[in-house]
This record gives C-alpha cells, sequence and structure tokens, in this order.
C-alpha cells in the first residue's frame, strides 16, 4: 500500500508550520510510515472487535479459533459468521459483548452500512467515520487507526490516542498531559497532515522511552 500524499511535502509543511514539532522531526529522522496491506473492512474491523482490551497474543488465539470455526480465512465472511451458534462463537474465545458487536458488523456489511473496500476509498474521513461507529463496539478512535494505518489518510488526528497526547507533553513540555480539546485546537496548525504530526507525537514517546534508559 502507498499513502494517498507526498510525505516530504508533508513533512516540509509541518517544520514550517510549528517550530516545536520541527525540532521533534529532526531527531526523529525520515517519515518512515507506510499504510500496512488494507483488508476489506469487514476483516478490520472484525480483527479489532475481537482484539479490544485484550493482549495480542490472546486476541490472536481468539481470532484463530473464531476463523477455524467459520471454515478458514476463506470461509470468514458475514453470512459464515452468522450462520454460527453463540455457543460455538463463545466457545471460541467471545465475549458476549464481542460476539454480538461481531454479529452487528455482519448485518450491517451485508446491509451495505460497512462498505467494500473500493467503495471505502471512494468516501471521506467524516463519511467513513459516522458510517463504520454505527458498527456496536466500533467508536471514533478505531476507525481512526483504520484511516491512518490501512488507508494511508494524511489528515487524521486521533485525539483520545493516549500515545498521541503523551507525545505532545514531551514535544511541547506541558505539565499535564493535553485534553482531547486542547490537543484538537493545537492540531487546526497541523492540517492537512494530521496524521503526520501524530506519527511524530509517537515517535515522541519512543525517543523519551530511549532516553530515560540511557539514564
Amino acid at each position: 500500500m502507498t499513502l494517498t500524499y507526498d510525505p516530504d511535502e508533508a513533512v516540509a509543511a509541518l517544520q514550517r508550520a510549528d517550530r516545536r514539532l520541527a525540532r521533534i522531526i529532526r531527531r526523529a529522522g525520515p517519515f518512515t510510515h507506510r499504510p500496512e496491506k488494507a483488508q476489506s473492512p469487514f476483516h478490520s474491523l472484525l480483527r479489532a472487535i475481537v482484539f479490544q482490551q485484550l493482549h495480542g497474543k490472546a486476541a490472536s488465539t481468539i481470532l484463530g479459533r473464531v476463523t477455524v470455526q467459520c471454515g478458514g480465512t476463506s470461509g470468514l465472511k458475514p453470512e459464515v459468521i452468522l450462520a454460527q451458534s453463540d455457543a460455538k462463537m463463545r466457545a471460541a474465545g467471545l465475549s458476549r459483548n464481542k460476539l454480538l458487536a461481531v454479529r452487528d458488523l455482519a448485518v450491517k456489511t451485508l446491509d451495505g452500512t460497512v462498505p467494500s473496500l473500493a467503495k471505502l476509498r471512494k468516501l471521506d474521513d467524516a463519511e467513513i467515520l459516522e458510517r463504520l461507529t454505527e458498527v456496536r463496539g466500533i467508536g471514533p478512535w478505531t476507525v481512526e487507526m483504520l484511516l491512518i494505518f490501512r488507508l494511508g489518510r494524511p489528515d487524521v488526528l486521533p485525539v483520545s490516542d493516549f500515545g498521541v497526547r503523551a507525545g505532545f507533553k514531551v514535544v511541547y513540555g506541558t505539565p499535564e498531559i493535553p485534553t482531547p480539546k486542547e490537543l484538537l485546537a493545537h492540531g487546526e496548525r497541523w492540517r492537512p497532515y494530521r496524521s503526520v504530526a501524530s506519527w511524530y507525537m509517537w515517535r515522541a514517546v519512543d525517543l523519551a522511552r530511549e532516553e530515560g534508559k540511557k539514564k
């Protein structure tokens, strides 16, 4: 997958717009993020639901069991999910709430609320956010991660993300982690490349952690 924007142009624009951010860009180095291979929205959101509030290994195990229950990766489809009994899905490791969310995802994929990947790419960020958050268990943060890491959209600012907010504190030396509202206000100067600025906020946390280990 490739980005939907020029990363060099984005970095240069951010450096001109924000001196503090420019410093962390120089320290962190080039913007190396590239979108992961895009899955269908159904598969991406199914994975997101299973992984919520679980460690990666445990969530991967459950997703693997669900996949086997559905007959393998090729059988992991909305209609197959809906054909499984609650007992078998719960036996695979899904909690009651996650099972309800997975079934709602399947229904909303079949009725077109969750579009195909081709159709999703034609929608703007706001439309994608509005449609995908109609699915039970899918909130703005999950959709924002999909926009940044799967679709390569340039102007996404996940204001509820703790890592982005913690990075802001590092970069700007604020006494407290900013509220989502404060981050949103400051992020206006990063438009139309707020995804890139967010990436550097995450990198700022990484750099601070590495420096802490050296002390």
